[in-house]
């Protein structure tokens, strides 16, 4: 097994900075394949557009109004705003700031009632101040701000794959539904006729009561299954609104049938691809970029604070002679901690101890990944194999309800056995249609797992 050592690069410029040798770097035993036995490839599905993935027409509007207006997706988009303006402010704070200021003053005083003495004063001076930042703490504050403006966008975009992952499930979880109560109905009308034909049978004298009453207990088994499955698909299509961003609605959808499995193959890519490509492990990326700033600020705070200063302006006690009389101030402040008792250092520790547990959090992040690929790959080989099993069930079925209705009628057969044979084939349809359902489901879950679905629009 090949090791590949995941080491993110971080830039330790400053003079003397103690903070690169306390940080360990995250490191990772990679596997020299994402899913054992199955043929490496840099292609991978995760690069395919998520709209050509989906293949209906009617789930890509959904999908796109759901990535327009949905709440969490907003406030998502709202957080990366707020953290770009975060970032500018602390960006600027790396170069010197120029005020001015304009004032007059006019104080009168009477010491021990020797008569009042008027004191007028009038001034406008420009500022300048910069905080030399000889240790870095600028710079590092700079660098953490900027690291927690990237994660909100790879943020965005984590949620966008989820979203799309979420919404496409949701939609094939209820065309599934659809397709399930129109089986329950169909085999609703065919228990109706069974009902009549055994009654038909019962008073003409050639059964017994008991396959009627028989094919009674069958209609109402299916009848009792529709009000669950309206309540259901109710509760998907509200569902669906809700990742909308809208009230509860119908949903316009297509017939299960309709929808066409896009014809792939299974390409996962190489391992290293795969750090790359999802988000929520750049997101991770990001935060333990700005954990490490983090305590380069809190190191860097231990040492003394420079700040220059110039005033340049006039100043006078009228307005007549107020140009004449120039004023220059030139100011240098110089702030060390002296006595605190450890607390910059136990703020530098504290901080280090936060790097270390984003440096754990990176790496269960990683190995989650890995983890979440394989459990996609399992589940979409079974279902496909699931999906063809299902499909030729579904047609011995079918075959053997119709010999049991011809031989029943030649009285080879009694009626119980004519339902048993009805009841074989509603179940095989019904597992039929939730094999296409958990193959289309299955397809998604693959296709997030391996970071599909991102949308660069930043």
């Amino acid at each position: 097994m090949q090791k590949i050592i995941i080491t993110i690069v971080c830039a330790f410029t400053l003079i003397g900075c103690g903070v690169s040798k306390h940080c360990k770097e995250p490191q990772i035993e990679l596997p020299e394949q994402i899913v054992k036995d199955l043929p490496q490839d840099s292609t991978c599905i995760a690069d395919i557009s998520w709209k050509k993935i989906i293949n209906d027409s009617l789930l890509i509007d959904i999908i796109n109004k759901t990535l327009e207006y949905n709440k969490d997706i907003l406030v998502a988009e709202a957080r990366v705003r707020e953290f770009e303006r975060l970032h500018k402010i602390k960006r600027a704070d790396l170069v010197p700031s120029i005020d001015v200021n304009a004032y007059a003053d006019r104080e009168t005083l009477n010491y021990n009632g020797a008569g009042k003495d008027t004191d007028i004063e009038v001034g406008a001076k420009l500022s300048f101040s910069w905080e030399i930042d000889l240790f870095g703490r600028l710079r590092w504050s700079n660098k953490e701000a900027k690291a927690n403006y990237l994660k909100t966008i790879e943020a965005k975009q984590a949620l966008q794959v989820c979203l799309i992952a979420e919404v496409a499930s949701s939609y094939f979880e209820l065309v599934g539904l659809d397709r399930e109560l129109l089986i329950v109905q169909n085999t609703l009308d065919t228990r109706k006729e069974n009902v009549e034909q055994a009654k038909i049978r019962f008073k003409g004298g050639l059964t017994s009561e008991i396959p009627y009453q028989q094919a009674q207990v069958e209609y109402a088994k299916t009848a009792a299954m529709i009000p669950n499955l309206h309540k259901k698909i109710k509760e998907k299509e509200n569902e669906i609104s809700f990742l909308c961003g809208s009230m509860p609605t119908d949903i316009r959808r297509s017939n299960i049938h309709s929808i066409i499995m896009p014809d792939i193959a299974l390409q996962i890519g190489i391992p290293s691809e795969l750090i790359k490509r999802r988000p929520d492990i750049r997101e991770a990326e990001q935060a333990l970029q700005a954990a490490m700033a983090n305590a380069g600020y809190k190191w860097a705070e231990r040492f003394p604070k420079f700040v220059f200063g110039f005033d340049v302006g006039f100043e006078n006690d009228g307005f007549r002679n107020f140009i004449k009389s120039p004023i220059t101030y030139l100011i240098g402040e110089l702030a060390a901690p002296l006595f605190n008792m450890g607390k910059q250092k136990a703020r530098y520790e504290a901080a280090l101890e936060a790097y270390d547990i984003k440096r754990l959090e990176y790496e269960k992040r990683v190995i989650l990944a890995f983890r979440e690929v394989n459990d996609a790959v399992n589940s979409y080989t079974a279902a496909v194999e699931n999906c063809h099993l299902m499909e030729s069930l579904k047609h011995s079925s079918d075959k053997y309800v119709k010999l049991a209705q011809v031989q029943h009628i030649n009285g080879h057969i009694n009626y119980l056995d004519v339902l048993d044979a009805q009841r074989s084939y509603f179940n095989a349809e019904i597992n039929h249609s939730n094999a296409i359902r958990d193959q289309f489901l299955a397809l998604i879950d693959l296709y997030k797992s391996l970071g599909g679905g991102v949308i660069n629009n930043q």
